[in-house]
């Protein structure tokens, strides 16, 4: 209606001056209910190409669109893992800081595999321990089996030399057998310094490995006994918590509620008409009013326009898509935010808005070599978001009563 009156100041109206004052015709007489259109066929057929040219590039250059909500994160509150509630530390709408706990899982698995875990580090010092008296015996066992295999060599070196002044004194086969004796003691021998280098080898590297696996057993027990206590990942409010002691979460089916946090605003999600793909770009100029806070304009820039449209999204399943499941057109996804700061505080998250977006061709119009009947379109392009920027304040003013008396909320 807006653009109809003003494109009838332009057509409608000289046709009627020229007409009254020019050919002298007279509203009731010759310009009446029946005449009208032959008396004014020219203003009017040019109001009407003016007014839906107006609108087509007033609404292509300038997009509008009444599918914006001011988004907020959440985070949802559920356990790493499946198990039944023991205990609740918090209420609903509770408002609790960054670390609190909020409830705990019943922990008996888990501790008794962090005790089991302990019992496992101990039992390695004390194997460490009985290894470290083990070497000191390993001396004395290799000190006596060097006596041993120093004495029977001794004897075997002595029968020999007697063997040596006369083959009669010492038989033949007494020296085979202190021979045999010898090669046995030298064996222990080297079977007690093996044995002794075996328990270094395994006070140095052996025991202390199988620590450090047993105490990295323990930090992973401890870290999960820690998980069975649900603490807030960030500071913020408590919805939707129901939770009671004997309730069973599940990570996979059943959130335990909703925590939203202080910091939750992200700003405004628009949806604009496909066809304006081309014109919506990162930077451009936007205002939006919302019903959350009535009578208020907005400044915004737009931060991102997503490249993909949702409607067309298709993930792996068992069945084939038709197309006529996407026939439904979706929406080109745009990011707002204030382009103020201290400017969208008032609105509550998840308000509904109206957004516009302005096209602005401030450094079109300023490039060197650009054609006169270009400059003169670029100029109207930008002159025409007055207008849209007029039906904002309008739809500003009028949507509280749409929204209170209309629609009864």
């Amino acid at each position: 209606m807006l653009e109809f009156l003003i494109c009838s100041l332009l057509t409608i109206f000289p046709d009627y001056l020229v007409r009254r004052y020019v050919q002298g015709k007279r509203v009731g007489r010759e310009i009446n209910l029946y005449s009208m259109w032959f008396e004014l066929r020219y203003g009017i057929t040019a109001c009407l190409i003016l007014t839906i040219s107006l609108i087509t590039m007033i609404f292509y250059f300038h997009p509008s669109t009444s599918n914006v909500t001011a988004v907020f994160r959440t985070v949802t509150i559920m356990p790493e893992s499946t198990g039944r509630v023991a205990e609740v530390y918090v209420d609903l709408n509770e408002k609790v800081s960054a670390g609190a706990p909020l409830f705990r899982l019943d922990d008996s698995e888990q501790r008794a595999a962090l005790e089991t875990a302990r019992r496992r580090v101990a039992e390695i010092e004390a194997e460490a321990i009985v290894a470290q008296s083990e070497l000191a015996s390993a001396d004395g066992l290799i000190a006596q089996a060097e006596g041993d295999y120093l004495q029977a060599l001794n004897e075997l070196e002595t029968q020999v030399e007697l063997n040596q002044r006369n083959p009669n004194i010492v038989a033949r086969r007494e020296i085979e057998r202190l021979q045999v004796a010898v090669d046995g003691r030298d064996g222990a021998r080297a079977a007690s310094i093996s044995n002794k280098r075996t328990l270094e080898t395994k006070i140095a590297s052996l025991l202390p490995a199988q620590k450090a696996s047993a105490e990295a057993a323990l930090t992973q027990a401890q870290v999960e006994l820690d998980k069975t206590i649900v603490r807030a990942g960030t500071a913020g409010v408590v919805q939707q918590f129901a939770l009671r002691a004997g309730d069973i979460v599940n990570p996979m089916i059943r959130s335990a509620g909703i925590l939203v946090p202080e910091q939750r605003r992200i700003g405004l999600i628009a949806g604009f008409g496909q066809i304006e793909a081309q014109v919506m770009k990162a930077g451009m100029i936007a205002e939006a009013t919302c019903i959350g806070k009535p009578f208020t304009i907005i400044p915004m820039v737009v931060t991102e326009v997503q490249d993909v449209i949702a409607a067309g999204q298709i993930r792996p399943t068992d069945q084939l898509v038709d197309a006529q499941q996407l026939a439904s057109p979706g929406t080109l996804t745009a990011y707002l935010e204030p382009l103020y700061e201290g400017q969208f505080s008032g609105v509550p998250p998840g308000s509904s808005c109206i957004a516009n977006a302005y096209t602005s061709n401030h450094d079109a119009l300023h490039a060197p070599g650009i054609s006169t009947p270009h400059w003169l379109f670029l100029h109207v392009v930008d002159a025409v978001g007055l207008v849209h920027a007029m039906i904002l304040r309008l739809q500003a003013l009028l949507l509280p009563v749409q929204t209170l008396v209309f629609k009864g909320h």
